[in-house]
């Protein structure tokens, strides 16, 4: 019976792998709340990487497919790829600008449709729609009214966010799984004799 037993120690060290990547993710969001600067431009430096990864990716695709109908349509867009990467990594303060001003713009819009349909509509969430769009709003101008100082730690405070509570996730989803490997574990010990445990009569005469 060492088949099943091999193989739920598997499992609960792939979940304890798991918890401890969570732990990491838990950690570097908890640094990036503290360093919301170094935050904003690290994501801003990984965010030019993966468009630059991206394009080179989508280029020599773009070559082993050519001859057909869309190989001009994906160097366009493998060289857009690759000129904002590259863009996005020579200026991440700029990139990280022009992106907090984006993102104030969204939070105002949304929470101004929010605010407006849920007057117009009136549904049996309204006092909800009205919060977030009010919340919305209010974060919005607030970013508006800060900006550019506002991208240094806008967009670090929502990527240090973001591995919290991922990082998080990691943790329950590896703590729940151990738990429930070992649930199972001790269920199977306790069902299935092991080979030093004689036979009853009984037993052998089922067999």
């Amino acid at each position: 019976m060492n088949g099943p037993t091999a193989e739920g120690r598997k499992l609960s060290r792939s979940f304890g792998w798991l918890a401890l990547l969570g732990t990491l993710l838990v950690i570097a969001g908890i640094i990036g709340l503290i360093y919301t600067g170094v935050a904003t431009l690290t994501s801003m430096l990984l965010f030019g990487w993966l468009l630059l990864v991206g394009g080179l990716v989508g280029l020599l695709h773009a070559i082993e497919s050519r001859g057909t109908s869309y190989c001009w349509l994906g160097v366009v867009v493998a060289a857009l790829n690759i000129a904002a990467g590259v863009v996005v990594i020579k200026h991440p303060e700029g990139t990280a600008e022009a992106l907090t001003m984006f993102a104030a713009l969204l939070f105002l819009t949304g929470g101004v449709f929010r605010l407006v349909g849920s007057v117009v509509v009136r549904g049996p969430q309204m006092g909800w729609t009205l919060l977030q769009g009010a919340f919305g709003l209010l974060l919005g101008l607030l970013v508006l009214f800060d900006w550019p100082h506002s991208s240094l730690y806008v967009l670090g405070c929502f990527f240090s966010l973001a591995l919290l509570f991922d990082g998080l996730g990691l943790i329950a989803i590896g703590i729940g799984g151990r738990r429930i490997v070992s649930m199972v574990s001790e269920r199977l010990d306790e069902t299935v004799p092991t080979a030093d445990e004689p036979i009853t009569p009984a037993e052998d005469e089922q067999k």
